[in-house]
């Protein structure tokens, strides 16, 4: 015998209905069957609907019962159509008088003004009822034979109308009465019992699992199928969080608690039959019936230690009764315990102190259930004796469970991350809880986010992962080179677990969004499309909107507005890499500041690039600090255009054409009075000094000016060059001189060990490293306590889009590793 038990997914229609009826005949050419239906999805809840709007209105609701009706009458059309053997007018008949019966139970609903426990049960069984008749009807019609079972006869079980729970070895004795023939197929409602006085009860929400574990002890089944909409079980609801995994096996005591902490794989009341039993359990998709599932089994065949899920419950209670007298609180944990278990309540992480007086533990809220009250009641006594001054109640609570063998030895690690996770919602854990079986441990927290906390969990813990979440401000040349770079190394850095998704691309005027992830192929088009207008203020809100972890805001603009910004930017989470000098050239104590606040929350400043682009000059430069060297002099080239322009002039170009040459080539800014004025090497060189602890101001740096004061600034590019053209003759004098004393002019930013700044036009001998800087290079030369007489150079391209994007993504793997 093997017993199947097909959810209400499985039957949601006629096409499903028609599916799972192949899947049950295929399998009765191997084994004889029995199997379990649940009602049709959403059924019960519809049930559940029609009551609660009987109560609230005193009245029938006619348009409900119509729909539901409907409901079936349409789906056995339905199959009808696919099946002219099917006795279409025959079942609608059934479905007809199971409805009167409804109508009437509800006729007494109205009547009574409220539902009791009897007739509710009664309610929302039928969805079962209906299924079993449906499906009887389908089987026989395909030429086999069927018996109904019912089970308010055979499943003997409590009182208990609403949460019963059933009496195996009753129940399994009322089976050996029953002469089955081995070719029948035995149909049984789920859910559904009766209790001693052979009344209707059901076996709690989902009990259908419950009903399967059961049939398949009474009829000395060798294996239980479960059949559900999933290939079996997975490491979290993979209908939520779509990175959920696939278990292929599984022990009955971790599924018994992911059931237990809210995962809907099978109901926490249908293990433990079958694992004393020693029933094997399989967990299989009704659209996939080929598919091997998930083998539920007593042992941990495998013996590794792995984490097997994730999973939370929702709308959950804290129920706290304080203020016990020492010598009474063990009756009153019976008695409240007793009076929970009575109703069928589940309870979660019991705490017991003695040292508070105090009893604590959680519930799932029950809208039909005053718990508060309920309890208050029950403990009456104790509180008029005053034994107990007050049961407490918090709602809005939820609970997140990580389930594996052995977890505590992953505890501060996993925890590590849930705490990561939790502080980026902005949320709190308010209780940390194992359980005496070590294989779980649970979070308490509020309400809030609970999904996308769960999901990021998940992830974290059983991919190690670490998602990085990008806003990017600037799409120019840098900005457009690096959103290149990341979709070239994307797959490379999957390898090593760094997820890097671009949430954010932003220019001063536009941006588009997407919470998991850009398609970096076509985010041109897309950003194209874009009528979103930039908000810098809404667009920072995203972050605590959607949990990111590793928020990062990469500013690849030249805006002082988004530079005066980076600190309000910080206490929104993000760590900033920036590719713009303002924030670091602007005044000192704003320089200082920034870097306060970075501290305060534990963020990231990055700005590799302010001073040689891609070249590793900031990074190298504080270690060398850290470790304790001093700066001596520095000197250095560091505009590309700069360079450039005076390599021209090392073979007798004119000031002029080499100007035109360095603009063609793209080395200066779009006007190159902005280069000649010197301000972009200024900058350059107060970052610097200030890495060496310099207290200064743009302003203290002393730059020779190449443009006179006599030269007419000028936007407009032909009177500028007409204008240039008169310096050719001075500088031409100034080259003449250089190269009698076998030297050449190089433009360069000089830093004294007093901190003393200066920006120059030089004449410097083939025995000094700047001789041989040209076309667009940049050099650095540090002579320190450390490296002297022969100082540390770093020289390369210190611009371009490509030097400098790579140099931003270097700083952004920092963020990281």
């Amino acid at each position: 015998m093997k017993t199947l038990k097909f959810g209400g997914t499985s039957l949601a229609n006629a096409k499903k209905f028609i599916q799972v009826s192949s899947i049950i005949i295929n399998q009765t050419k191997i084994n004889q069957i029995s199997v379990v239906l649940s009602a049709p999805a959403t059924i019960t809840n519809h049930l559940e609907m029609i009551v609660l709007k009987c109560i609230r209105y005193n009245n029938v609701p006619a348009e409900e019962l119509t729909t539901l009706k409907n409901f079936f009458l349409k789906l056995t059309k339905k199959i009808y159509a696919t099946n002219k053997k099917y006795p279409k007018n025959n079942i609608q008949k059934k479905i007809t008088k199971q409805c009167e019966k409804l109508q009437k139970l509800l006729n007494l609903i109205k009547l009574f003004k409220k539902c009791p426990d009897k007739i509710y049960a009664q309610v929302i069984s039928m969805g079962e009822i209906l299924s079993v008749k449906i499906m009887k009807e389908l089987l026989m019609s395909y030429g086999h034979d069927v018996l109904t079972i019912n089970p308010v006869k055979l499943i003997s079980a409590t009182s208990n109308y609403l949460n019963a729970i059933v009496k195996i070895h009753e129940s399994k004795k009322n089976f050996k009465n029953l002469n089955v023939n081995k070719k029948k197929i035995i149909l049984m409602p789920g859910f559904i019992a009766g209790n001693k006085s052979r009344e209707l009860v059901v076996l709690g929400r989902n009990g259908s699992d419950y009903s399967a574990s059961i049939l398949s002890v009474c009829t000395n089944s060798h294996t239980c199928e479960i059949w559900t909409d999933v290939n079996g079980i997975y490491t979290s609801d993979p209908n939520i969080i779509s990175t959920a995994k696939f278990i292929s096996e599984i022990t009955y005591q971790e599924a018994l608690e992911l059931s237990y902490f809210g995962a809907k794989i099978i109901h926490p009341a249908s293990v433990k039959p079958l694992q004393i039993h020693n029933i094997p359990c399989i967990i299989k998709n009704t659209n996939n019936p080929n598919y091997p599932g998930t083998l539920l089994t007593i042992k941990n065949n495998n013996n590794i230690d792995i984490i097997k899920g994730i999973t939370y419950l929702k709308k959950i209670i804290l129920i706290k009764i304080t203020k016990i007298k020492e010598s009474n609180q063990e009756k009153i944990l019976n008695k409240t315990f007793k009076y929970l278990s009575k109703k069928n309540i589940t309870t979660y992480l019991l705490n017991q102190s003695l040292s508070n007086n105090t009893i604590s533990f959680y519930i799932q809220n029950n809208p039909l259930l005053n718990i508060k009250l309920k309890l208050k009641k029950a403990l009456s006594a104790e509180i008029q004796k005053k034994s107990l001054k007050i049961v407490l109640c918090v709602k809005k609570l939820s609970i997140i469970s990580i389930i594996g063998y052995n977890i505590k030895k992953y505890n501060i690690d996993i925890l590590k991350k849930i705490c990561l996770v939790v502080n980026s919602f902005k949320n709190k854990i308010l209780e940390v809880s194992y359980n005496t079986s070590k294989i779980s441990l649970s979070v308490v927290l509020h309400d809030k986010h609970i999904i996308d906390i769960t999901e990021k969990i998940h992830d974290l813990i059983l991919y190690k992962t670490i998602p990085v979440n990008i806003f990017l401000i600037g799409i120019g040349g840098v900005g457009s080179k690096l959103l290149d770079i990341i979709l070239m190394q994307e797959q490379k850095l999957k390898k090593i677990f760094i997820q890097l998704n671009v949430n954010v691309i932003a220019n001063s005027t536009t941006y588009i969004e997407n919470k998991k992830k850009i398609s970096l192929i076509q985010w041109k088009k897309q950003f194209n499309q874009s009528n979103q207008l930039f908000i810098l203020e809404k667009i920072l809100n995203l972050v605590k909107k959607n949990g990111y972890l590793y928020p990062v805001l990469i500013d690849c603009t030249a805006s002082q507005d988004i530079a005066e910004k980076y600190k309000i930017i910080m206490k929104k989470g993000f760590h900033i890499i920036t590719a713009n000098k303002k924030s670091n050239s602007s005044f000192f104590s704003n320089y200082k500041s920034i870097r306060k606040i970075a501290q305060k929350y534990n963020k990231k400043f990055f700005y590799e690039t302010h001073v040689g682009a891609g070249l590793p000059i900031l990074n190298n430069l504080k270690n060398l600090i850290k470790s304790g060297d001093q700066l001596i002099k520095f000197q250095g080239i560091l505009s590309g255009s700069m360079s450039y322009i005076f390599g021209k002039l090392d073979g007798n170009t004119s000031l002029s054409d080499a100007i035109k040459q360095a603009q063609t080539l793209g080395f200066t800014e779009p006007n190159p009075q902005d280069d000649l004025l010197g301000t972009d090497v200024a900058r350059k060189l107060l970052i610097i000094a200030r890495e060496f602890g310099y207290k200064l101001e743009l302003s203290d740096i002393t730059i020779e000016k190449i443009l006179p004061d006599s030269f007419n600034k000028s936007n407009h590019k032909k009177e500028f060059f007409l204008q240039l053209k008169k310096l050719n003759n001075i500088f031409i004098r100034q080259i003449n001189k250089a190269k009698n004393e076998k030297k050449v002019l190089r433009f360069v930013g000089t830093i004294k060990n007093n901190g003393s700044c200066n920006i120059k036009i030089k004449a410097v001998d083939n025995k000094n490293p700047l001789y041989y800087v040209k076309n667009g290079e940049n050099i650095f030369v540090f002579y320190t306590k450390y490296y002297q007489p022969i100082p540390l150079i770093l020289r390369g391209y210190g611009a371009g889009n490509e030097v400098t994007a790579s140099g931003i993504f270097s700083d952004l793997l920092r963020v990281i590793l």
